[in-house]
């Protein structure tokens, strides 16, 4: 098998296509029923949830629900959209942190204690028999000769079974590798657990960006801030097509099955009505919109029954529109929709109910009473059903909350925490509106019996009132209505400082002006930002935990399945990066140099892992550490260079007492431009030796001694 191949499923575990024209109905009749059963449970379960879904959507839109009910007295109809602006700056703080070094917030890394590779391996082109006075190098499998017993796997071979990737790299020169890290500065080390883990990391963010998983994260991102829940399907495997075309013109396009994640909105996802999390979940159903083209598509993804699609479609197009549709499309069209309703089930499925329906069950698994299967309808059609091809099987979904709520499987959204305060605002703003309005214009009042009847009331510049008695000025006149909008307004700032407290996002983090107090100062400002941080912080710490790290484990286990690179194997582990772009670039690149600053000092320079520091000092610069920095071998080499270097520039401490630019260059390491002395003149060799002062002869000692001590360090 080409190495760029993957097969995902046997024929053995997928329900069989037929080549008759026509589907017995009792050959499916077990399985759609129950998936069915569940969908409507679950659908139920969620009514609540949708509930609170539509009162954020319309609070977002600025759009007030049909039931609200307005009063004869209350004019306007204002709506102030506070809640799209809280969720939108919610929104932009979650994707700048987690795009804050402009890579998929995933890393892999070996595991504390790597198992079958070796973590850490020096190479010291030293001789055995060189080594066996030296107690430090002493080499942990002993020598031939020596007396020692090998223990059981301690020998050089078995250390060379663990290199991996360096396994036949490194082969001619087994005999000099030692296990742990490196003695001296020089030593050349290898990492084989960590260039492992380097490999099978670029690799999952090849796919990733492969998938478009960056813009499929901001649009659970998205609804994760509005709605209270990010969702995330992936990965699976689709045959994706490459363009290519042949040397005449011809198009010829590539296909290769490669894993695949996309968003799901949470209107479409139906998971398991008992279950808090996606780990609970026996089952979820994702309910697909698709075209006559889109399901005719379907034909081309594996184990799709041709035959059963063509009757789908012609059957028509089954597609009921849900009651909350129409609110999100601002229309409600009278004709029907042209699409078909799919439902994509994952989850446990009774064994016996698998072998009803022809799937045949690996020897492994028949002991099991219930297997997780994926199984596609449409119609009251079996599309697809087949066994979860992913070992360990687990449902390919993953749902961050924004907010945890621990009773229930959806979380807590902006718009649901300030919905009250969104509602006090509109009363306020309205109330202030309607109050200008009134104020602003005169209150007519008129004396019928002094004008003459059947005249027209209204009033405009110009106007003429035939009067038939009285005074004049008396028959009309207006009254002034008090203004006292300034107090609504008051209100209504109210009601903004507690939609601050009830998000968590001050106004100032989103670009508000007129800030006092503390906040008018550079020093005030960054505590306040720092305070405002600490909402977010749990945020993007449940997008690590419930969406991150679960996708990164989908996509490793993928790999460690279906990939044959074996360079890419190994005891590793994913690990989410958001709360580490939690602090921002400038901050943390400046708190890295102080850092460094501090740690060069010789008294603190052994402890510190410089090599990690400069990596992170790259990185907080938005530079690729691979490109700007060295690895531990490249490192060696260039600190022996630096060696060589050194060596050929004069020492310290000779000759004393000379001078930076003296003429004969024999001082400060510095080549003199001047004409040789004559005997006699200063600086001549042959002259008799003048006694040198005691402190001149000290300093140069001291300073020979500090820089002694710096290169030490370096």
């Amino acid at each position: 098998m080409a190495e760029d191949e993957i097969m995902i499923e046997d024929d053995a575990i997928a329900l069989d296509d037929t080549d008759e024209s026509e589907v017995e109905d009792n050959d499916v009749s077990s399985i759609i029923p129950f998936i069915v059963e569940r969908y409507n449970r679950a659908e139920d379960y969620r009514y609540q949830d949708e509930s609170r879904w539509l009162r954020a959507y319309r609070n977002y839109r600025g759009l007030y629900s049909p039931d609200v009910q307005f009063t004869e007295a209350e004019k306007s109809r204002v709506f102030i959209k506070v809640t799209k602006t809280k969720t939108l700056a919610a929104y932009s703080q979650i994707v700048d942190v987690l795009f804050a070094n402009n890579k998929f917030p995933l890393s892999i890394e070996p595991t504390e204690l790597p198992e079958g590779v070796v973590e850490d391996v020096h190479f010291d082109p030293k001789e055995p028999e060189e080594l066996r006075g030296d107690a430090d190098l002493e080499s942990p499998y002993g020598f031939a000769d020596d007396g020692k017993e090998f223990p059981k796997g301690a020998t050089e071979r078995s250390l060379q079974e663990k290199l991996g990737v360096f396994q036949n790299k490194l082969e001619g020169v087994s005999d000099k590798l030692k296990a742990g890290p490196g003695k001296t500065p020089t030593a050349i080390e290898f990492s084989p657990a960590m260039v492992a883990a380097k490999k099978m990391q670029k690799k999952i963010h090849d796919q990733l960006e492969e998938s478009g998983a960056t813009k499929n994260l901001r649009s659970s991102a998205f609804e994760l801030a509005l709605f209270g829940t990010g969702i995330m399907k992936g990965p699976f495997a689709t045959d994706k097509e490459y363009p290519n075309w042949g040397d005449d013109g011809q198009y010829d396009p590539m296909f290769k099955t490669v894993p695949q994640v996309s968003h799901v909105s949470c209107w479409n996802f139906y998971p398991d009505p008992d279950a808090n999390n996606m780990d609970e979940a026996q089952f979820v159903i994702e309910r697909h919109k698709m075209s006559r083209s889109q399901l005719r598509g379907l034909k081309k993804r594996p184990y799709f029954r041709d035959t059963v699609i063509d009757e789908c479609i012609a059957m028509g197009e089954n597609y009921n529109k849900k009651y909350w549709e129409d609110d999100l499309t601002d229309y409600a069209p009278e004709h029907g929709i042209e699409r078909f309703e799919v439902l994509e089930y994952w989850g446990m499925v009774d064994t016996d109910m698998l072998e009803e329906q022809g799937v045949e069950i690996p020897d492994e698994l028949k002991d099991f009473d219930e297997l997780q299967a994926n199984v596609w309808i449409c119609n009251g059609k079996l599309l697809r059903m087949v066994l979860n091809p992913f070992k360990p099987a687990k449902i390919p979904y993953c749902a961050a909350p924004y907010e945890l709520n621990p009773y229930s499987f959806f979380g807590i959204g902006i718009a649901e925490n300030m919905d009250d305060t969104q509602t006090l605002m509109n009363g306020f703003m309205r109330m202030a509106v309607d109050n200008a309005v009134l104020s602003g214009n005169l209150l007519i009042e008129v004396d019928e019996t002094n004008l003459v009847p059947g005249q027209d009331m209204s009033i405009y510049p110009g106007k003429v009132f035939r009067r038939q008695s009285g005074a004049p000025g008396q028959a009309i006149f207006g009254t002034k209505f008090p203004n006292v909008s300034a107090e609504n307004m008051q209100l209504f700032d109210k009601a903004r400082q507690l939609a601050d407290e009830s998000t968590g996002l001050p106004s100032f983090a989103h670009g508000q002006t007129g800030i006092t107090g503390v906040g008018r100062t550079a020093s005030g400002i960054s505590m306040l930002m720092g305070a405002a941080s600490g909402h977010i912080k749990t945020v993007i710490k449940n997008v690590d935990d419930y969406l991150l790290r679960p996708l990164g484990e989908g996509f490793f286990r993928f790999n460690m399945q279906f990939d044959f690179d074996k360079e890419i194997k190994g005891d590793l582990e994913v690990k989410a990066r958001g709360t580490e772009s939690l602090m921002k670039n400038e901050v943390r690149s400046q708190r890295l140099m102080q850092f460094l600053q501090i740690a060069s000092s010789p008294a603190l320079a052994p402890f510190a892992k410089f090599q990690y520091i400069i990596r992170e000092i790259a990185k907080s610069m938005d530079l690729d550490p691979d490109k700007v920095t060295n690895n531990m071998s490249e490192a060696a080499l260039q600190a022996e260079l630096m060696k060589q270097f050194q060596g050929d520039q004069p020492q310290p401490g000779a000759p004393a007492g000379a001078d930076a630019m003296d003429p004969t260059g024999a001082g400060g390491g510095n080549i003199g431009m001047g004409q040789a002395p004559v005997p006699g003149e200063q600086g001549f060799s042959g002259n008799a030796q003048q006694p040198q002062p005691q402190a001149d002869t000290q300093q140069p000692q001291a300073a020979g001694e500090q820089q002694a001590a710096m290169g030490s360090v370096q």
